[in-house]
């Protein structure tokens, strides 16, 4: 893979080509992104970026997308936007206006996209996300916004349903089970929240913390103190990545027990590498799985995707990844069934996506959400994540409570 990277005081501009390019610029398909490269997000912009880019180099090996007899290869514009809202905004107006970009990848986090996607709709520039999971941004109305993942409502409401389903193991009913919750100030974690509070009413679940945490999620001390003191039997906490290393790292100091932990971004935050005996059990949310038995034409299975990029990057794919490449392949699918670079017969092109993936179905509403997919749930079990929900995807029962880690 062919990387240029440029940079000019606080803006860093990359382009990805696939290895095997041997077109001319007027042959070559750009896409646009700007991804938080620094900052809060990184770690996510960097498994966003990796997933891009494979899908970049698949794409290409297999002949890039032809149009009208004439064969194209994909390329990335890669901007820094520093994991805030303001650089993403402008960033992505840069690209569009400066750079001549016909078509946007998303950034990562629900909060950059909803920074971005203002700008994409005003130039009618059809962009394809793979990490902006609020709900919010599917209720605004717009026309050139596509979104491969399932929305963040629905990331731990079967951590819920299970709790209810093995009340009996913790000695209770349903009614008598106590729920803590944590959860970032931001839209992704607050449609997570919102999400458990309707399963919390369903089920008549005790709620008895329900805290919610500034962005730098740096410290959760606090909320676990008061853990200790109420010993519920369940803990819920989404905050990206750092929220989840937070809470697993501070677990562990504090030497907090609760018999049933569910977090989100667990896999993007590696939490089974860094803390092996914290983590074990823990039930973790995710949009994919590589044990999954969708297949698609450009990488194979699920598993030919992890094992891909293993190859490419040395460590498994987290469900970050795998989602970012698939947004690249739609793009390619559009791009092949329009048979033309106009931005909007590709958006419409898009808008008309019915494809078979590794990732699962792709199929968008006229919100641009995928209605075609759902949220799974894995649990850590000797460092593995092992799915254990819904029922017709597990591959083994989940293990409720967590066996003491005294």
């Amino acid at each position: 893979m062919l990387v240029r990277r440029l940079c000019a005081g606080i803006v860093c501009a990359s382009f990805v080509f696939g290895s095997s390019s041997a077109l001319s610029g007027d042959e070559n398909i750009t896409l646009g992104a700007a991804l938080s490269l620094t900052g809060k997000y990184a770690v996510s912009g960097a498994h966003t970026k990796n997933g891009y880019d494979l899908a970049v180099e698949k794409i290409n090996k297999k002949g890039g997308v032809k149009l009208g007899g004439r064969a194209y290869e994909f390329g990335i514009l890669y901007y820094d936007d520093e994991s805030t809202p303001v650089r993403s905004t402008e960033l992505v107006e840069r690209l569009i206006r400066q750079d001549n970009v016909r078509f946007i990848l998303g950034p990562y986090s629900s909060l950059l996209t909803k920074a971005a996607l203002p700008i994409v709709e005003k130039h009618h520039v059809p962009m394809v996300e793979a990490n902006g999971a609020s709900r919010d941004i599917f209720a605004r109305g717009y026309q050139y916004l596509f979104a491969v993942l399932s929305t963040s409502e629905n990331y731990l409401t079967q951590a819920i349903d299970l709790a209810v389903a093995y009340a009996a193991d913790f000695g209770k009913a349903p009614s008598e089970l106590t729920l803590a919750m944590a959860t970032e100030d931001a839209p992704f974690a607050q449609d997570v929240r919102a999400g458990v509070l309707a399963g919390v009413t369903q089920s008549g679940i005790n709620l008895v913390i329900d805290d919610r945490l500034p962005p730098e999620l740096d410290d959760m001390s606090t909320t676990l103190s008061k853990v200790v003191e109420l010993k519920p039997d369940m803990l819920v906490v989404s905050g990206h990545d750092k929220g989840a290393l937070t809470v697993v790292r501070q677990i562990e100091e504090l030497q907090v027990s609760v018999p049933m932990i569910a977090l989100t971004h667990c896999d993007a935050a590696q939490v089974e590498k860094k803390f092996p005996k914290t983590s074990s059990h823990i039930f973790c949310a995710q949009q994919w799985h590589r044990s999954f038995r969708h297949k698609g034409k450009l990488f194979g299975s699920a598993e030919d995707f992890a094992q891909a990029f293993e190859t490419a990057y040395g460590y498994a794919p987290p469900y970050q990844a795998a989602q970012s490449a698939v947004a690249v392949y739609v793009f390619a699918d559009a791009l092949k069934r329009a048979q033309s670079l106009d931005a909007e017969k590709v958006r419409d092109a898009i808008a008309a996506t019915d494809l078979q993936t590794f990732y699962g179905p792709i199929k968008f509403d006229e919100s641009g959400k995928n209605i075609a997919k759902q949220v799974i749930l894995t649990q850590i079990i000797d460092g593995t994540y092992v799915v254990v929900a819904p029922k017709e995807l597990a591959e083994q029962d989940p293990v409720i409570p967590r066996p003491s880690h005294e």
